[in-house]
């Protein structure tokens, strides 16, 4: 019996010591609050985002716990969200913000907790971002979105100038479905997909305008209305997102409009360049889904681990637009990383 109690000391003691040289994994626990899970490109985002923590997991050999809140379109709701990840002592809570007037509130909250904040793909306004040296923007230029819109169509208005000008009359008439109202990316898309067409000389008619809320259905519902109006009179539709460019394509085909008016859109999402190669769209513009995740993560990281960040004035990430058409279709599919909704 002795024995066996030795024996069973000597364990408990070496099992005691090797306990000792041990510590468990660091965990970084990061907070994102979305605008609407429901949007495409922000879906793809988030599926992004898992998929780069569990390659930091193993870079950085730290465990990562992210959370995934939907704003549902509301900024009371996104704001309750951000205050609970604030309460929870998040590391760093990243925002696609709602409503890019409201990010002051997000902020100094974010401020007063001592917590990094980074905005992403929605940017606040730049007075909001300067106010505390701990919150951030990642995203892509929406100016260049919109050159990118509008040097697919002039492209084609190149090319063959028949082909869009359908009424012969030597300018192009074309309807423009918007984001929001007041939505920074809407704004500049807008402006600077009409403006690289009209910069180099081609002659443009708005037929006509209205916001969709980035919905397919919405935009749908305006195309259907516009058709009825202007039928082909329509020759471009530019559209601030995929998603209304698909709403665009939609209303055509249930008319059966032959052939389809010249639609272009931005995100290049999953069902965007399916469009693509099926011919629909004629062309959309890449904003890298897989970019902002990897960049809003290595940040993320970085910041929680107490590593200094090398950002663009102090506050901004900037990621490059694409061009995409069927020329291009390969290598967009492999920057979208083929991923599904």
């Amino acid at each position: 019996m002795r024995r066996i109690l030795a024996r069973l000391a000597l364990a408990s003691l070496m099992l005691t010591l090797c306990g000792c040289g041990t510590s468990p994994t660091p965990t970084i626990r990061v907070g994102v609050a979305l605008y609407q899970q429901e949007d495409t490109f922000i879906s793809t985002v988030a599926q992004s985002l898992q998929q780069r923590a569990l390659e930091e997991e193993q870079a950085r050999d730290v465990k990562i716990n992210l959370s995934v809140a939907d704003g549902r379109g509301s900024q009371t709701q996104q704001n309750e969200q951000v205050d609970r990840f604030l309460d929870q002592k998040y590391d760093v809570i990243c925002v696609n913000i709602v409503d890019r007037t409201a990010a002051a509130v997000i902020i100094d909250k974010a401020q007063a907790a001592g917590v990094p904040v980074i905005f992403f793909n929605r940017q606040p306004v730049e007075e909001d971002l300067s106010r505390w040296d701990g919150a951030y923007y990642v995203g892509s230029p929406g100016a260049q979105a919109g050159e990118l819109q509008g040097q697919i169509v002039l492209e084609a208005w190149q090319q063959d100038p028949a082909a869009l000008d359908r009424s012969g009359d030597g300018v192009v008439q074309y309807v423009m479905l918007e984001g929001e109202a007041g939505h920074q990316d809407a704004l500049l898309r807008t402006k600077y997909s009409v403006l690289a067409l009209t910069e180099a000389g081609v002659p443009v008619e708005k037929l006509a305008n209205d916001t969709a809320d980035w919905q397919r259905g919405q935009a749908g519902i305006h195309m259907t209305q516009w058709l009825k109006e202007f039928g082909d009179q329509i020759e471009v539709v530019f559209a601030n997102n995929d998603d209304m460019a698909l709403g665009a394509i939609d209303a055509c085909l249930a008319a059966e409009l032959d052939p389809l008016p010249f639609v272009v859109g931005v995100d290049a999402t999953p069902p965007a360049l399916e469009a693509v190669e099926e011919g629909t769209l004629q062309g959309t513009v890449l904003n890298d889904a897989q970019g902002q995740a990897r960049e809003m993560l290595d940040l993320a990281c970085d910041l929680a681990e107490g590593t200094a960040p090398q950002v663009e004035g102090g506050h901004y990430v900037w990621l490059e637009y694409s061009a995409v058409t069927r020329k291009t279709l390969d290598a967009a599919s492999a920057g979208a990383g083929n991923q599904s909704e």
